[in-house]
């Protein structure tokens, strides 16, 4: 893949960054460095390989959801400055 002006500037856009006329000619050399880096790993054999998303062995780690507080109604609105009708009773924020 040969990497023009046009590639350049879509790549600085994406990644939010400002290329200079000076820097093009040094980004391109780069970019094509990475691109031939990477076509190099095509020709890799990774039969029998199977693919990953980390380089570490990561999963989740469920758990039983156990209720360890009741509902204590009651308790709980006791604390309450106004209450109405089992609920908290709070000032009025949008008219």
């Amino acid at each position: 893949m040969t990497i023009n002006e046009d590639t350049i500037k879509y790549v600085a856009a994406l990644a939010k960054l400002t290329v200079s006329e000076e820097e093009k000619t040094g980004v391109a050399k780069d970019l094509e460095k990475i691109l031939d880096y990477i076509a190099t790993m095509d020709g890799l054999n990774t039969e029998g390989v199977e693919p990953m998303s980390h380089v570490s062995p990561v999963k989740n780690v469920f758990r039983e959801d156990i209720i360890t507080n009741q509902n204590d109604r009651d308790n709980l609105l006791a604390n309450a400055p106004k209450q109405k009708d089992g609920c908290f009773v709070v000032p009025k924020t949008v008219e």
